[in-house]
């Protein structure tokens, strides 16, 4: 009887183990498809964009099968730190705060900040800290979201109930488009992409404030991943791939 419970507490702690940790094989890659051109589903409802295609080269150098996950953008780098995913791509910024959470690629792209408005309604718009004066609209857990909590927010510059945080940067512009939200913070290339798709709105101002940089997300402590994939971005920069892809998707 003392062996069979014995090995019954084996079993069941293996099955407990078992269902702590990821259920694929396959290299499990997290983003939020809800950022073109970096990444969105496309008509055929497909994952597409710079970020989509770039993690795709990069797993076939690594030799792995890539599975993505579409999830909300302020869940990816919890989503990385419990081992659910392997990895996310989502045009994710370097900061000292996220960096205590995870570990990050080297950059392969660099962005900037910018701010979206109706056509006419921002008259006078010269610094970023302008934009305290008016309802504002962001994306949860971006680095532009750190910046309004940390330099308009926090600094009383502000007030929270100004601020409307998104779980998709779609719904901030569809806000935006009714009058709810009067100015979208988002990163430049997006926010070229939501101006250019509606004649009524314009991007009023542009700064590299929280941004920069653009890394994927790992797991702390992946030296070995880590290093596979800063080797295979070296590469893919000195042959001119990222360049051509930016090109691709940023400006043609």
């Amino acid at each position: 009887m003392k062996h069979r419970n014995v090995l019954l507490l084996v079993i069941l702690l293996a099955l407990a183990l078992t269902a702590c940790q990821k259920k694929s094989d396959n290299f499990v890659v997290g983003t939020s498809a809800d950022y073109p051109p970096y990444e969105y589903v496309d008509e055929a409802g497909n994952l597409a964009g710079f970020d989509i295609e770039l993690m795709a080269e990069i797993a076939k150098r690594m030799d792995v099968k890539i599975e993505w996950q579409d999830m909300p953008f302020d869940s990816l780098i919890q989503a990385v730190q419990e081992g659910k995913i392997d990895a996310s791509i989502s045009c994710f910024n370097y900061s000292e705060e996220r960096a205590q959470l995870v570990d990050f690629s080297d950059p392969y792209h660099t962005s900037e900040d910018a701010f979206i408005a109706m056509k006419g309604f921002i008259k006078d718009f010269t610094k970023a800290e302008d934009a305290a004066n008016y309802k504002l609209g962001v994306q949860s857990g971006t680095m532009q979201d750190e910046w309004i909590t940390e330099e308009l927010i926090e600094t009383g510059l502000m007030s929270e109930s100004n601020l409307s945080r998104y779980e998709r940067v779609d719904q901030a512009a569809l806000d935006l488009k009714a009058g709810r939200i009067d100015i979208l913070m988002a990163d430049d290339v997006p926010a070229g992409v939501i101006a250019s798709q509606d004649d009524d709105l314009e991007i009023i101002y542009k700064e590299m404030l929280y941004t920069g940089p653009i890394n994927i997300v790992l797991p702390k402590g992946s030296t070995d991943l880590q290093a596979k994939i800063n080797r295979i971005i070296a590469e893919l920069k000195a042959e001119g791939f990222i360049e051509k892809l930016a090109i691709k998707y940023f400006y043609e």
